[in-house]
């Protein structure tokens, strides 16, 4: 997309600022990780394994994470709600990470939640090996799959897909506002005309 995502604007807010706010509801602790200058009041932690993509940002987030569980969210997931994250900490027994199914039947690794120390040494060992892709991370380790039947009784529960450009973040957030309305056809066009 060639723009930093995470300082696109929703009400004022940018996208990590937002995000934050939503996790501060579940959690006392939140770090932005790999950015080189802090965003307002957020500590930040950088990649421990710079420019290795997502599985490195993963990687560097739990590095930082001084908690049992980290629950890991891109950046380009700016309507991501409270309630997701209290439904994937409900099936986490038992388990190393758990991650929600989209409504695409993809995993979406980087809005999920993940035991720090196991998906640590396990995230190390994949990129020592090569790997790059947060799905191995998933793939290596016991990982509960949340299906999205699973979860579409919550409150805007499709807001943990990817967001690829700010085009379509502005029509998520205008579709998210407006009432729903009847279409105009070219027939009802034509019968209210004066």
């Amino acid at each position: 997309m060639g723009t930093d995502k995470s300082q696109l604007l929703i009400d004022q807010e940018s996208f990590t600022q937002h995000i934050a706010k939503t996790l501060f509801k579940i959690t006392n602790s939140v770090t932005v990780v790999g950015r080189n200058e802090t965003v307002s009041h957020l500590p930040v932690a950088m990649d421990v394994y710079p420019n290795w993509g997502a599985l490195g940002g993963l990687h560097g987030a739990l590095n930082a994470c001084r908690k049992e569980w980290a629950i890991i969210v891109a950046c380009d997931l700016p309507f991501v709600t409270m309630e997701l994250f209290e439904r994937l900490t409900k099936e986490r027994a038992g388990y190393d990470a758990v991650v929600p199914i989209q409504p695409d039947q993809r995993p979406q690794p980087l809005c999920a939640i993940y035991r720090v120390r196991s998906c640590l040494e396990q995230a190390t060992a994949l990129i020592e090996m090569g790997k790059r892709r947060p799905l191995d991370l998933l793939e290596a380790v016991n990982t509960r799959r949340v299906s999205f039947s699973e979860l579409e009784d919550l409150p805007e529960a499709q807001n943990f897909s990817l967001t690829s450009t700010p085009r379509q973040t502005i029509m998520k957030r205008l579709k998210r506002l407006q009432p729903s309305r009847p279409r105009l056809t070219p027939d009802r066009v034509k019968r209210h005309r004066l």
